[in-house]
């Protein structure tokens, strides 16, 4: 059963993996208008998700140990690292290739992102559905201004809109890949860690990435906007875990 949750709802990333193309429905200048709020909410969802669902699941199978914050630490580190390996490679000496280049490190970094994602979510679920659920809940928070962005990059460097939604979906696809290592795993391991590591990479994407970006605004009718979003984000995760329980 626990397997049919991890694969269900890669899936179901993978179908959010598509939300992208919503742009061409929409305009450009609504779907703007419609990615910081939504940046906001995510930031929100990452960070309630981290604290209230991911770290006290973590905390209490590793028995008060001091293990799960040091694993926290080290999600934080890492993906800290891994942005600025991306960032150093990004356009690194201009070229004429560079449109092809980024959008190739947009996929490779997507999938990387969603094979991790996978990897937490899995372990979330191993813990407990409800914890499970409510990780993935938070991921695919983050997923939709994330895909919003990656598919603009693509149409940017040239890509058309239906090779940009396939790759997305193709690189989206590697959160399965991820959940089912992270399923098979277990028996063999405990995978509890996973999910502190995981709590992490939450708390940096919500803190350093996106917060940030959502205090880029010109009007404080904006910036009221986006810090509601925010609270909406983190209200709804703390509303899951009033009703979970412990």
């Amino acid at each position: 059963m626990t397997l049919l949750w991890i694969v269900g709802g890669g899936l179901l990333m993978g179908l959010i993996s598509l939300v992208g193309g919503a742009t061409l429905f929409l305009g450009e200048p609504r779907a703007r208008a419609l990615v910081r709020p939504l940046v906001a909410f995510a930031a929100g969802s990452l960070l309630g998700g981290a604290f209230l669902h991911m770290l006290p699941a973590a905390v209490a199978e590793q028995r008060g140990s001091v293990a799960p914050y040091l694993w926290l630490t080290a999600g934080f580190l890492l993906f800290l690292g891994i942005e600025q390996f991306l960032h150093w490679h990004h356009c690194h000496g201009a070229s004429s290739d560079c449109g092809d280049a980024v959008a190739v490190l947009v996929l490779v970094g997507g999938a990387l992102h969603s094979f991790l994602g996978g990897l937490a979510v899995a372990a979330a679920f191993l813990l407990d559905v409800r914890v499970g659920i409510s990780t993935w809940l938070a991921a695919a928070a983050h997923e939709v201004p994330r895909q919003f962005g990656d598919f603009g990059v693509l149409l940017h460097a040239g890509w058309s809109p239906r090779k940009a939604l396939g790759w997305n979906l193709v690189s989206s696809l590697t959160f399965i890949v991820g959940g089912v290592l992270a399923w098979g795993l277990s028996p063999r391991m405990d995978t509890s860690w996973l999910l502190a590591l995981a709590a992490g990479n939450f708390v940096y994407i919500g803190a350093s990435d996106l917060v940030p970006e959502v205090n880029r605004h010109r009007h404080a009718r904006d910036g009221a906007l986006h810090f509601a979003a925010f609270l909406a984000g983190a209200g709804l995760l703390a509303s899951l875990r009033l009703a979970v329980g412990e």
